[in-house]
């Protein structure tokens, strides 16, 4: 594949564009404009960028200075429109050289960011918001509460790891109230008993399907074995990722942030080898050794007494795998909160369905979770 051709203005990262966006040009205006009003300034939400994996490829849609501003509800309806006018006649052309003014390529999905400035009002990706609103927007109906309070472990299980990163990372550029940074630090990570239950399910999977490489190998399906192989590596790489307490991308980023994992030169080099192993049976010695790796990383964290972490035969087959069922038991044993202890070990939605469509549809998610646990 060839390298995409050096932009022209020369890259810059799209949170360092944001950040000069809002402190050369946003800031100044609200405080010429609006002196006193509460806001948050943030670059937040989906985008390569915001994971810090954008790149010169990425500015080809979808891409340049941009951010939100979260006002308070009733601000938002006062003043929304009329920020967003006032920005349109005030903001700069350019901020590091990148055009502000998005004009539409013709595809609705593939604005192009960096064209000439425009003639008149800049066409510019600052959204007024109010906090409340953006969360439910994103992340379902119940998460316009927590802007002020906890989600329950349910509510957990119906958010993408996709949307949890986006809304964690990225970069805060300023928060006067103080309510976007709390609700932030609220979805960091998992509560201690939903991580639990998680890691868990996570270890279901793989024990689901971990004997299926060796059965393949038996029957002569080297097509099986390979698509069965690459299944259990994205399923490792998950739970690598839980372990390390790292929320999961989708997966054009997934090997990107496994890569950042202190725990991936443990797994990736067994992960490596089982995916380009050329026969089955060796694909099926790989994964074990990628078993073993995951197994003492379990141990390391201390959340259940001590496993073998030894490969062991499938029942009397000569499949070498782990059974990791083990892990996902004595996991779930230390669940106490009552919202799972009982619940089936399927998890959060992402680990059931990896649809990006379905991702968007939160209240959809949330009935679908409800279902599995027979509360729908």
């Amino acid at each position: 594949m060839t390298a995409p051709a050096p932009p022209d203005p020369p890259f810059v990262p799209g949170l360092d564009l944001a950040r000069a966006l809002y402190e050369e040009a946003v800031r100044p205006i609200l405080a010429d404009t609006h002196p006193g009003l509460p806001y948050a300034a943030a670059r937040i939400g989906p985008g390569s960028e915001v994971l810090g994996l954008d790149s010169a490829r990425s500015t080809d849609h979808d891409w340049g200075p941009r951010l939100q501003l979260f006002l308070a509800p009733d601000d938002a309806r006062r003043h929304g429109p009329a920020l967003h006018r006032l920005l349109a006649e005030r903001l700069p052309g350019r901020i590091r050289g990148w055009s502000t003014h998005y004009r539409s390529s013709g595809d609705p999905d593939d604005p192009v960011s960096h064209l000439a400035p425009a003639d008149g009002p800049v066409d510019h990706r600052v959204t007024v918001h109010d906090l409340p609103g953006w969360l439910a927007e994103r992340l379902g109906p119940p998460a316009a509460a927590w802007a002020a309070t906890e989600p329950s472990a349910t509510d957990w299980l119906a958010l993408p790891q996709q949307r949890l990163a986006e809304f964690t990372g990225g970069a805060v550029l300023h928060d006067g109230p103080g309510t976007l940074t709390a609700a932030r630090a609220r979805l960091r990570w998992y509560p201690d008993q939903v991580w639990r239950h998680l890691l868990a399910c996570q270890w279901q999977r793989i024990a689901r399907e971990e004997a299926f490489v060796g059965r393949c190998a038996e029957a002569g399906d080297d097509l099986g074995a390979a698509v069965t192989t690459a299944r259990l590596a994205r399923d490792l790489m998950r739970l690598a990722l839980l372990m390390g307490r790292r929320y999961a991308p989708y997966g054009k980023w997934l090997g990107s942030a496994f890569a950042r994992l202190d725990t991936g030169p443990a797994l990736a080099p067994a992960l490596r080898a089982a995916l380009a192993a050329p026969d089955p049976a060796a694909k099926a010695r790989h994964l074990a050794d990628a078993y073993e790796a995951a197994a003492r990383a379990h141990n390391a964290l201390g959340l259940t007494e001590p496993l073998d972490p030894a490969r062991r035969r499938y029942h009397s087959r000569p499949y070498p795998v782990l059974h990791a069922d083990r892990f996902a038991r004595a996991l779930q044993r230390t669940v106490t909160e009552p919202q799972l202890r009982d619940r089936p070990l399927i998890g959060a939605v992402d680990q059931w369905a990896d649809s990006t469509d379905l991702s968007a549809h939160p209240g959809a998610v949330r009935a679908a979770v409800d279902a599995l646990a027979g509360e729908g």
